[in-house]
């Protein structure tokens, strides 16, 4: 397991393993994103869109273009 020490300024060195299979590069951008119970996930920021197809799954129920108009404008009329 890798490790690192943060600095008195909050900074953290990431150790080259890690950099390694993230294919991270000097000058790249790295998220954090909260998993819930204290636990973060690091992910790279910098790769392109493309790079990002299927990360999400696909609706179980699509809805159509006609039906979002259709909810938003029934929202909209209620909210009045």
């Amino acid at each position: 397991m890798a490790t690192a020490t943060i600095t008195s300024k909050g900074q953290v060195t990431i150790p080259v393993q890690v950099r390694t299979s993230l294919g991270l590069n000097v000058g790249d951008r790295i998220e954090f994103v909260d998993q819930g119970d204290g636990k973060f996930l690091i992910m790279p920021a910098t790769h392109s869109v493309k790079e990002l197809k299927g990360m999400i799954r696909k609706p179980v129920n699509p809805v159509s273009i006609d039906d979002m108009n259709a909810a938003i404008a029934a929202s909209g009329a209620a909210a009045r």
